[in-house]
């Protein structure tokens, strides 16, 4: 939900490829000696989004630390790509941490990651895109901790006094550029959005195309699909119906849409309790985005729950992590700070709890996943870069800057 600078993520990047480059060569197959102790201490970092998750996360792993007979201490990292590579490097990570999709197959390539995710009898229940996206070199590495995609959100009180009803929410591109310039009034831009794949990307996805193939063997980018959605997107961008979350004095879409500067926005689940927490009278709703060309699509977002190769807790650190991932901690989870579960089970029970999410929570069936190759958020840091130009740039320059960029990492990735 926080918006980071291109700049200071390639940073960020650049310093965790160059520590945990170093970790993966230090010796060799060398195994850390595993302590089997009836009374252990395991240390859990994670990135919380607030109070609330840090609370759910601290009661689930003290609940297990009652059962087990260990102990846990769980801290909240300022900033956890740096934290991680520093303690990687250092070879004294956290037993179990909080993964970040962009971030994983450095981690796995590296060689910095216990592969547990297999041993898991119940490993089915987490769908096949989220254990696609947490794979490297054939293994379930690691568990899914929750899921998000996206959906359109709509300022009911905007949409009703442009004259619109429910039956003017739009399913099609055409039906979206409309009602965006019907909305677009004053101080009130119709769509807004944040300027980064995370979220244009989602049209590519609509017109056919994406980032890579399916296997992330091969770049796809500079394809016919793509253009014609940053074209679209190029063309409602100049036509001033859309506009980047920045260029209305905002850090993301919520916030747009929470202060009546966006009537409309293409957000996450996590909108939920940003709305709750910071916007709590304003009144709207999230129903799917839009089909493009070749029909439906939205994106999928995930972390995982890390259990570190050097750490001497390892059967301890995994026994923590499923207890963590059970679907009554999710469910307790999604009502602790609006994340949506990433089992198939306890989905199905928060979609039953929560009717106005239905749109997010359909959108799983089609959702596509991050791209998850070791070196390539570099590459994404330089796309955003890209996209936030993209009202004045020719979206096939983007795109074929994309493609060759992208290639390169793919090379070095093998």
């Amino acid at each position: 939900m926080v918006h980071r600078t291109a700049a200071a993520a390639l940073v960020t990047a650049t310093a965790l490829l160059t520590v945990t480059g170093c970790s993966s060569n230090f010796g060799g197959d060398q195994k850390t000696a595993q302590d089997s102790s009836t009374k252990q201490h395991l240390t859990v970092l994670i990135a919380s989004s607030g109070d609330a998750e840090t609370k759910a996360v601290k009661q689930a792993a003290t609940a297990w630390a009652k059962q087990s007979g260990n102990t846990v201490t769980v801290d909240v990292a300022k900033d956890i790509n740096q934290q991680l590579a520093q303690s990687f490097a250092g070879h004294k990570p956290p037993d179990a941490f909080y993964v970040n999709s962009d971030q994983f197959a450095n981690y796995a390539k590296a060689g910095s990651l216990y592969a547990y995710g297999d041993q898991a009898k119940d490993k089915g229940d987490f769908s096949a895109q989220l254990r696609s996206s947490f794979t490297y070199d054939g293994k379930l590495v690691c568990l899914p901790k929750d899921t998000s995609t996206l959906a359109l959100a709509i300022n009911t009180d905007l949409w009703k006094k442009a004259g619109l009803t429910a039956a003017d929410y739009p399913t099609t591109w055409a039906q979206l550029r409309s009602v965006a310039q019907k909305l677009t009034k004053g101080k009130v831009t119709g769509l807004v959005v944040n300027g980064e794949y995370a979220r244009v990307g989602v049209f590519m996805k609509e017109a056919g195309g994406w980032i890579t193939n399916g296997d992330q063997s091969k770049m796809t980018a500079d394809s016919s699909q793509n253009v014609q959605a940053l074209t679209y997107v190029r063309s409602l961008l100049k036509s001033g119906a859309m506009k980047y979350a920045t260029q209305v004095d905002t850090n993301w879409g919520g916030e747009a849409l929470g202060k009546g500067k966006a009537a409309m926005t293409v957000e996450g689940n996590w909108l939920t309790g940003g709305m709750q927490a910071d916007y709590p009278n304003v009144k709207y709703a999230a129903v799917p985005l839009p089909a493009g060309p070749a029909g439906k699509g939205t994106l999928a977002f995930s972390q995982c729950w890390g259990v570190a190769k050097d750490s001497a807790h390892q059967k301890a650190a995994v026994d923590l992590v499923e207890h963590l991932t059970t679907s009554a901690q999710q469910v307790k989870n999604a009502d602790a700070f609006g994340v949506m579960p990433s089992r198939t089970s306890a989905l199905a029970e928060y979609a039953k709890k929560n009717p106005s999410a239905k749109a997010w929570v359909d959108a799983n069936s089609y959702a596509q996943g991050p791209v998850t190759v070791a070196g390539f958020d570099k590459v994404l840091t330089q796309f955003n870069s890209d996209l936030a130009t993209l009202g004045s740039t020719d979206p096939k320059k983007i795109l074929a800057d994309l493609q060759r960029n992208g290639e390169a990492a793919l090379t070095k990735g093998e």
